[in-house]
């Protein structure tokens, strides 16, 4: 069968290593499965079968890197100089795109240079303003980073990299949510991606893999267990995007990017979401870890998810395997209650790590979020038909903003 769509693959060529050790992070602690391991360090022969059978395999003209970690920039210039000489070496004519996810507290000026000159686009992590950044994200020996990764995003700036500002939402920092928006509109962010931290404490499966967080829910669905402190409240989260969403819907539509919303306007466009959380089925985004090791999702890096090697095996054949065949249908099967929800067009039951929660008439598998997502998606209902209205008719969403007068009503429909 041939491919008419490509695969992605998001590398981690250092793995789980970090230099900082942030309290809600889900990776550093895979270190744990790689007890007797001491150099995390992706060798050539991996980098460059990677690269080679990743540009190979797709039947696309671009093709998208994406490396991450762990903290990817530990590795030094010297590592991606030399995958940008492979990527030219296999790139057969297609145009490569790559993209680097960083902390920022490692940037210099040769950094800046190197990613400016090639071409990178960079996601950093920043939580909001100091108070809010420094809870969570701390060193190793537990001192605060806002101020080094502040002196990362000025170096991205002063080259003109492009810069997409992941913001992780904790249970505290969601009850800020105009206090987190304000800052980054102030210090002149374009592209921001919430992210909801929800984790829970260590289930059996995890305690034999000297894990201090629960596995994914559908490892475990019979065993209870609790979220940990820091994991954001359901409704708290939903009232978060709310928030956010009324402020930028007013005023700030084509000049700031909210990837959150920019998903949901896809959903009512009828178009496919172009991030797995809120697919109808995940499984063709897989993990490279360090040593090669191909896994089903970034969350799903266990021993059950294994899929091979890139040193032994061809991407597609792993994507195409039965094992990741099934993990992608497994994305599908939400609860009835799930069915029959009308925004389910727009959740398709989020990512299956946060199922573990119980539907209102008792069954498993409901997403641990939905209470927020239902009633932010109830909320924006009403601007996103406009929205659409206006680009079905070749206009600007951001003419949106000259449209808002008062409160709109329209009638929900999918």
């Amino acid at each position: 069968m041939s491919r008419t769509k490509g695969i992605h693959i998001l590398a981690k060529p250092v793995g789980p290593l970090c230099n900082l050790n942030c309290k809600y992070c889900f990776y550093t602690e895979k270190a744990a499965m790689y007890a007797s391991k001491k150099n995390f360090r992706m060798s050539d022969d991996v980098m460059e079968t990677y690269i080679h059978k990743y540009i190979s395999a797709q039947p696309v003209p671009e093709v998208s890197f994406v490396w991450q970690g762990g903290e990817p920039t530990l590795l030094g210039l010297e590592f991606f100089q030399r995958v940008v000489e492979l990527q030219q070496k296999y790139s057969s004519g297609k145009k490569i795109i790559n993209s680097l996810q960083t902390n920022g507290t490692l940037l210099d000026d040769q950094w800046g240079r190197f990613l400016k000159t090639n071409d990178f686009f960079v996601g950093l992590s920043l939580d909001g303003p100091e108070n809010i950044h420094n809870r969570y994200r701390l060193t190793c020996p537990g001192q605060p980073t806002f101020d080094k990764v502040m002196q990362g995003l000025a170096l991205l700036q002063k080259y003109g990299i492009p810069v997409n500002v992941l913001s992780c939402v904790t249970k505290e920092s969601a009850y800020k949510p105009l206090e987190i928006y304000q800052f980054f509109k102030e210090i002149g962010v374009g592209f921001i991606q919430f992210i909801p931290i929800v984790e829970r404490r260590p289930d059996e499966v995890a305690k034999k893999l000297g894990l201090r967080l629960a596995t994914p829910a559908s490892l475990n669905l019979d065993e209870k267990t609790e979220v940990t402190a820091w994991s954001v409240e359901p409704e708290v989260y939903g009232d978060f995007l709310i928030t956010i969403f009324d402020e930028w819907v007013k005023n700030d539509v084509g000049s700031i990017h909210v990837m959150n919303f920019e998903w949901a306007l896809e959903a009512w466009l009828g178009l496919p979401a172009t991030v797995c959380v809120f697919a109808e089925q995940c499984g063709e985004s897989v993990i490279l870890e360090h040593d090669g090791g191909i896994f089903s999702c970034d969350h799903y890096v266990y021993p059950e998810f294994y899929l091979g090697s890139i040193l032994t095996s061809d991407p597609y054949t792993m994507v195409d395997s039965e094992k990741q065949c099934q993990f992608s249908k497994n994305k599908g099967a939400v609860p009835r209650y799930c069915q029959t929800c009308e925004v389910e067009f727009a959740c398709h039951g989020e990512c299956p790590k946060h199922r573990f929660a119980m539907t209102p008439d008792g069954k498993i598998g409901l997403n641990y979020l939905c209470a927020g997502y239902q009633k932010y998606f109830r909320h924006i209902h009403p601007y996103m038909k406009v929205m659409c209205q206006l680009i079905e008719n070749n206009l600007p969403a951001a003419k949106i903003r000259d449209v808002i007068k008062g409160p709109l009503v329209v009638k929900r429909t999918k």
